[in-house]
């Protein structure tokens, strides 16, 4: 007999009661919701079947480990002549409220064909354990056992376990250019600025690699480059107008500083002065506005035609770049004339509602005949 058996045994003969009712109590439905029981399940037989039935579901579900620890804890108590019954109650997912009156209810439905005048709770964890007191209400508990899994670990699997994450990491592409990689590279820079004596200067070097790779790992822009770079008719798309945008972006930085009067430009002012300028601002900002744009279109029409040959369903949001951009493109263009030319604000309204009511008016024409579309395609399927 096991020390629990004892235990029980001794808390049994200490209250003198003669019927138990052995309980394993499921308060977040475990049973319900991945094997599809219906509780209370009553009596061994069916208890067996219940924890096989969500063991075969979910092995790593400790609730099944409970329904058989009361079923030994049933068989042992009979072995000793005591009458008893054992049985699985279940509460609600949302182990609120409901959930305990549901445990409840279930356990006076089985008190009206067993009288018990007892009763040996077991359970899993302490969120089963908190009904305790609203089964007391109901039954005297006499003992309250709690299952708790033992796990094996060796030192031969724990030492099996690293040496495989050991050599995923120098043999799996995916991750030893990350772990071995980087490392690789700093400790080489390191070891060429000890021998040539540019320590510091080196020291630079090496936080902005490693800061490098921490942001292109951080924000996958490895995985998305070369998503762009599939040698497929959309890959190749996507690359020509990414570059070719990159390109116009930085030369209407030049436009935009081409355009600046520099009659205007102190040369003895401090940058901080020459930002603050706002006709310095606006002749930039007016001169980069349309290679700038040009350039933002560029990439946004190579996502748009890459999707649209794929067959991927982001028209609507490749098409709505495409506008907002046109639409913006007024607005701001009279911002510049704002800080160049003094004009007055309020001359901002007029483009801002005509690119506003483009923007709505394109997005529900798209929407609906997007979902047109959807709908066709679903009838035909």
């Amino acid at each position: 007999m096991s020390q629990k058996t004892r235990k029980i045994e001794k808390e049994i003969k200490a209250s003198k009661t003669s019927r138990l009712l052995i309980i394993c109590i499921d308060r977040d439905n475990d049973v319900g919701e991945k094997a599809n029981i219906v509780t209370p399940v009553v009596g061994r037989d069916a208890c067996i079947e219940a924890g096989q039935r969500l063991a075969l579901e979910d092995p790593e579900d400790a609730d099944s480990n409970s329904i058989f620890s009361a079923i030994k804890t049933y068989e042992d108590l009979i072995s000793k002549g005591y009458q008893a019954q054992v049985i699985t109650v279940a509460g609600l997912k949302t182990r609120d409220v409901h959930a305990d009156e549901k445990i409840a209810s279930e356990i006076r439905s089985v008190l009206e064909k067993f009288s018990a005048n007892g009763a040996v709770i077991v359970s899993d964890g302490e969120d089963d354990e908190s009904v305790i007191p609203l089964v007391q209400n109901i039954l005297p508990v006499i003992s309250v056992q709690r299952v708790v899994m033992k796990v094996s670990r060796t030192v031969e699997y724990s030492y099996a376990v690293f040496g495989k994450y050991l050599k995923m990491i120098a043999y799996d592409t995916k991750y030893s250019k990350f772990f071995l990689g980087v490392p690789g590279i700093l400790l080489l820079i390191g070891g060429i600025a000890t021998i040539v004596g540019y320590t510091a200067e080196i020291f630079a070097v090496l936080v902005s690699v490693l800061g490098g790779a921490f942001l292109i790992r951080a924000f996958d822009i490895d995985k998305a480059w070369s998503n762009w770079t599939k040698p497929t008719p959309s890959g190749f798309i996507r690359m020509f107008t990414l570059i070719a945008g990159i390109i116009l972006l930085l030369a209407s930085i030049l436009a935009g500083v081409v355009a600046v009067d520099v009659s205007l430009v102190d040369p003895e002012a401090q940058l901080l002065n020459i930002i603050s300028n706002k006709i310095l601002v606006g002749q930039f900002v007016s001169g980069a506005l349309p290679i700038l744009w040009i350039g933002i279109a560029s990439i946004f029409a190579g996502t748009f035609l890459s999707n649209w040959l794929g067959g991927i369903s982001k028209q609507i949001t490749d098409s709505l770049r495409l506008i907002v951009l046109v639409a913006l493109y007024p607005t701001i263009a009279q911002f510049t004339n704002i800080l160049i030319n003094d004009e007055s604000s309020f001359t901002l309204i007029p483009p801002l509602l005509a690119g506003m009511a483009v923007t709505l008016i394109s997005a529900v024409i798209l929407f609906k005949k997007f979902k047109k579309r959807a709908d066709e395609e679903s009838l035909s399927d």
